[in-house]
């Protein structure tokens, strides 16, 4: 299991590394075929003081393992060992979702798993988004007190800041994780980092597919996210994300994006993915760099904290 990261760069590695500056890696509850699970009682997954009764069952298996972790900090965990321990205790509770892991870069899934790398100085930000869809069609149930379950384990196992933790829920309290808001944010987010940076995105909500409109998807599909809004101005596409978020953020920038959604295995559309039932980290062929090459500029830095961004945000 592993990669062959001792290989010499290919073409297809130099023009990942051209195309997205940053290390972004991505854990995803699902196959892009496969639906995510909205578990009702966290507390079956042995999470420290649950911030409610419901949460998704990605980020419940993925706080399990990570405070399983820390409470025997003996053993380093790697990203072969997380999603297949992930995939363990989903398979404990009956669900057969397949953790999987999207990168910008070719790496060694044997290799230490690290939110923040070691010996990091930079600025920790983190995005973190639940939506229950109060009131419409597929509301759930789970969302929000995932939103707060990640957030109370960055900040008290890497040393993230409340002022650095943008919250988007459809609880009336936070900022509304409509379409306009979640592009905002992602769009702020790379403006605001700079090299040494460690960027964390969590996202639990609905996930969909739609046709694909470029030619891009080997199966014919987009992956989306599905906004708080989405009956008013649609859903976001992996294209959108890619651009707005992926591609912009500055080389030297450790990303690492939780997606608790259906359907989102490729919805960064990175380059390189590992799945929990494999043996090892792959090139995703269905990448289009001619379409990467062509999103723009890099963005700007600037030295902000993310009470900056929400003042920018609707509510």
């Amino acid at each position: 299991v592993g990669c062959a990261a001792a290989a010499p760069m290919s073409s297809f590695d130099e023009q990942a590394r051209r195309a997205i500056a940053a290390d972004v890696h991505m854990i995803s509850g699902s196959h892009d075929s496969q639906t995510s699970a909205d578990v009702f009682n966290v507390s079956a997954f042995s999470l420290p003081d649950p911030a409610g009764r419901a949460g998704g069952a990605c980020t419940s298996a993925l706080l399990q393992v990570l405070h399983e972790n820390h409470d025997n900090p003996g053993e380093q965990l790697t990203w072969v060992s997380t999603l297949r321990r992930m995939r363990t205790v989903l398979q404990g509770m009956g669900y057969d979702q397949v953790p999987q892991l999207t990168s910008s870069r070719l790496i060694d899934v044997n290799e230490p798993m690290h939110i923040v790398p070691p010996g990091s100085t930079g600025a920790r930000r983190a995005i973190l988004v639940g939506i229950n869809y109060i009131g419409q069609r597929g509301e759930l149930s789970g969302c929000h007190n995932d939103a707060k379950n990640i957030g109370n384990y960055l900040e008290q196992y890497h040393g993230f800041q409340p002022a650095d933790m943008l919250i988007l829920m459809d609880d009336g309290q936070h900022h509304s994780p409509t379409k306009r808001n979640l592009m905002n944010a992602f769009e702020r987010i790379t403006q605001y980092s700079q090299p040494g940076d460690v960027v964390f995105m969590h996202y639990s909500g609905h996930g969909g597919r739609i046709p694909d409109d470029n030619g891009d998807e080997d199966d014919g599909y987009d992956e989306t996210l599905i906004p708080v809004d989405v009956e008013q101005v649609g859903q976001i596409r992996d294209d959108d994300i890619l651009k707005v978020l992926v591609r912009p953020m500055p080389g030297g920038v450790t990303m690492t994006c939780l997606m608790d959604c259906c359907h989102s295995g490729t919805v960064m559309d990175l380059p390189y993915r590992f799945t929990a039932d494999g043996d090892v980290m792959e090139r995703n062929d269905g990448v289009s760099f001619d379409r990467l090459g062509g999103l723009g500029e890099a963005a700007v830095g600037l030295a902000c904290c993310l009470l900056c961004l929400s003042a920018l945000l609707d509510g």
